[in-house]
């Protein structure tokens, strides 16, 4: 009877345990778009999973050791800004101009307080500017040379044009000036026109979450166009009460449904599931409207999302439960 009695107690702390949430989760994202096991060779699959798992390896330490879900966010983001495989700060794509126009934003979910920027050629890392954008002014959006001048006056690193040059992307211009002179040609010819946004969601021990999305926004854009990144509600959107939202793929699409926060209001006053949520925006509602990407998110319990309508998204994963783990396809 000793023996049962210990038997049963043993079953319903493990089966406690294996109920009971994260003391902390972090999910990345570099983008989603026509991402095929036949477009990259073994080599290029293992520098994504390898700069993946350095992204997730930065948040870790922060969320690891108590910091929270905005230092973990940033430090994730960062990462991924800094390699030239993503289209975000050093391998952001080229304007039709032959500029680079980076976009961030990021949310704090505890007070939803928020900031970014949009359009900015020199702040080596446009999730700092937009995270002192939300700490350090009363404003949320700022632009062009004003956000500079901001992060200037903020200690941020100021680079030359320059840093930010990556021979693929400039190639990725030139042809796609060159599609732009055949018959219906679009922005939508190039297939990769979209690919590489970054960002990050996380939950830290005090039960909070944040948001971050950085981007250099779509090849061959004109006319000082944003993308759905650095727009709240849009790209990125992170609530408590709710959920943390990260999104990538066609930005107009994403400002159109505000699909970040469509997916955090269907989970605080529809009481649906984040999956559910995740899922009823980005496959039923955004697909059908032409709208191709996708979103990773996480709630307070530690539920993680990665749902996308595209061939692939690279992504990945860690928790206080969960070992690093990162993807490139659909399977």
């Amino acid at each position: 009877m000793r023996y049962l009695t210990s038997l049963i107690s043993l079953l319903i702390l493990t089966s406690c345990s294996q109920s009971a949430p994260p003391d902390w989760a972090l999910v990345v994202h570099g983008g989603a778009g026509t991402i095929h096991a036949s477009t990259l060779n073994a080599e290029q699959q293992a520098q994504y999973h390898q700069s993946l798992d350095e992204a997730l390896v930065a948040g870790e330490h922060v969320l690891e050791s108590g910091g929270s879900s905005l230092d973990a966010v940033t430090a994730a983001i960062q990462v991924l800004e800094q390699s030239p495989l993503f289209n975000a700060g050093r391998g952001a794509v080229f304007t039709h101009e032959g500029r680079n126009e980076l976009d961030a934003s990021i949310m704090d979910g505890r007070d939803l307080n928020a900031g970014a920027v949009a359009g900015v050629t020199v702040i080596k890392s446009p999730i700092a500017a937009a995270r002192a954008v939300m700490e350090d002014s009363p404003h949320v959006m700022l632009s062009g040379v004003g956000a500079e001048e901001f992060a200037r006056e903020r200690g941020l690193e100021i680079v030359e044009p320059a840093y930010f040059y990556t021979e693929r992307r400039w190639q990725d211009l030139q042809k796609a000036q060159q599609n732009e002179q055949k018959p219906q040609a679009s922005l939508q010819g190039s297939k990769d026109w979209k690919f590489g946004t970054v960002g990050a969601v996380a939950l830290d021990r005090d039960g909070n979450l944040a948001a971050g999305t950085s981007t250099g926004g779509m090849t061959n854009k004109r006319w000082g166009r944003i993308g759905d990144a650095p727009v709240i509600g849009a790209g990125t959107y992170a609530a408590n009460e709710s959920c943390a939202v990260s999104a990538t793929g066609h930005g107009e699409y994403f400002i159109r449904r505000t699909v970040a926060r469509d997916i955090c209001a269907r989970v605080q006053f529809a009481g649906a599931s984040l999956p559910d949520a995740a899922a009823q925006v980005i496959q039923d509602i955004l697909k059908p409207m032409g709208g191709e990407g996708g979103i990773i998110a996480l709630d307070t319990q530690g539920n993680m999302v990665m749902e996308f309508n595209s061939a692939g998204m690279f992504r990945g994963s860690v928790s206080s439960r969960q070992a690093r783990h990162t993807a490139l396809f659909h399977k």
